[in-house]
């Protein structure tokens, strides 16, 4: 035994007791605005179905055109491979897991859009798409058929649209209700946000909604869609979107990046307007930094490039999605867009790719910080703490196994839940 060191202070108790009464308001205060990630499943995609064209077999529909795609386009793990550049390790369990996601879990959030690709339609016709997508939607959870996430996109907040986008809300939640009641998954997206009024306005509704129902306070939350330059950067130079997040007053589930809108208002022509140009990478960062630890996830928006005709224009497309897709990742936008079926195959390729290239290394690195056992990385909490998640977000979406997982890093689920956060999972990952 070593000599016992001698231990001194020099302040008194009281002097701990004042420091954290001072500090008490700041305490509750980060409490409230950063209470971290909420820990459940995030979709790796959003897929846009307008209102009118949703049907109760458009997730099995979208699916079964991506296998065409597929059969038609890369009809093995070798064509698929060669066309997205992936390396030969990669190819066949990458093509594989591709097959069965469109086999199984083609869609991971749809929405149901009665605003830009909606159109122009007469309130009864836009009353009945509603009534009917609230119908189809609870139907589907019913029976098991449903995305993980599924919801609508009502018309925004200005006045010119803001009566009609009220009513397609209420109509498609009090169809849900009269269905049986409000799923798990829902998800509700507010476009074209300006002012933070406007977020705070749906708010209003939602708790407006919620006391008509009976509902418990706080029930529904909605996404934010940042498509003006307004939403970033206000009048007195403040960034609009962090206190877009506060007018939400907690129900703020998500920011999504309008990638044409946006790119419009700034005067981006045309033909240069993608979710990689400056204009983009800028806007998306202030929407990261301000999300950070509130609990609002980021979504990265779309490319409008599709995956149609001869086999020569469509595989310049995957590669371009593809491209997109992977540089998102590497950026943690873990969620985009997805605009047709054909964008399926190169989203689960790109996604899959991202988490099973850096599985070994991150489930090496993991089981070393675990077990005390060092490595030639010296992982802190926080890289601990992303590690999990990363390898939980490869499960989520079915890119991982959990025997594999269990196998290389030596932990349960439980176990990389516990190191990722105290809050996860409110669905079952799709990897098994």
């Amino acid at each position: 035994m070593g000599q016992q060191e001698k231990v001194a202070t020099s302040l008194a108790g009281s002097v701990s007791e004042r420091v954290s009464a001072s500090l008490a308001p700041v305490d509750e205060e980060l409490a409230r605005r950063y209470p971290g990630d909420p820990g459940t499943r995030q979709p790796v995609h959003t897929v846009y179905v307008p209102g009118e064209q949703f049907a109760a077999d458009t997730i099995r529909t979208w699916g079964d055109r991506a296998l065409a795609a597929l059969d038609e386009h890369a009809p093995d793990a070798a064509s698929f491979a060669a066309v997205l550049g992936l390396t030969d390790d990669l190819a066949e369990p990458v093509y594989a897991r591709v097959r069965a996601k469109l086999e199984r879990e083609p869609v991971e959030d749809l929405r149901v859009d009665f605003e830009d690709g909606y159109g122009g339609r007469t309130d009864a016709e836009e009353d009945a798409h509603a009534a009917r997508a609230a119908r189809l939607i609870a139907d589907a959870y019913a029976h098991g058929t449903a995305a993980p996430y599924m919801g609508i996109r009502m018309k925004c907040m200005e006045a010119a649209v803001r009566d009609r986008g009220i009513r397609t809300l209420d109509v498609f939640l009090s169809g849900l209700m009269e269905a049986g009641g409000l799923p798990d998954g829902l998800v509700l997206t507010l476009p074209k946000v300006t002012y933070p009024q406007q977020v705070t306005a749906m708010a209003r509704l939602l708790e407006e909604f919620e006391k008509a129902r009976g509902l418990a306070p706080g029930r529904i939350g909605f996404e934010i869609q940042i498509e003006t330059s307004q939403s970033i950067l206000a009048a007195d130079g403040t960034a609009t979107v962090a206190r877009m997040i506060d007018a939400a007053e907690g129900r703020a589930t998500g920011l999504h990046y309008g990638t044409f809108d946006y790119s419009a208002c700034l005067g981006v022509s045309a033909a240069h307007q993608a979710s990689d140009h400056p204009a983009a990478d800028h806007a998306k960062a202030v929407m990261q930094v301000a999300a950070a630890g509130t609990g609002v996830r980021v979504s990265d928006g779309s490319t409008n490039v599709l995956p149609v005709g001869p086999t020569a224009k469509v595989h310049d497309a995957w590669r371009l999605h593809h491209g997109l897709t992977r540089r998102a990742l590497a950026r943690a936008y873990y969620q985009g867009w997805d605009m047709h079926p054909g964008h399926l195959p190169t989203r689960y390729a790109a996604v899959f790719a991202f988490y099973r290239e850096g599985f070994e290394q991150a489930a090496a690195r993991l089981a070393a910080y675990a077990n005390r056992t060092g490595g030639d990385i010296a992982d802190e909490p926080a890289t601990a703490k992303a590690l999990a998640g990363y390898l939980l977000r490869g499960l989520d979406c079915g890119a991982l196994d959990t025997a594999e997982v269990t196998r290389l890093t030596g932990l349960t689920l439980a176990g990389l839940q516990a190191y990722a956060g105290p809050r996860r999972g409110d669905l079952t990952p799709s990897g098994q």
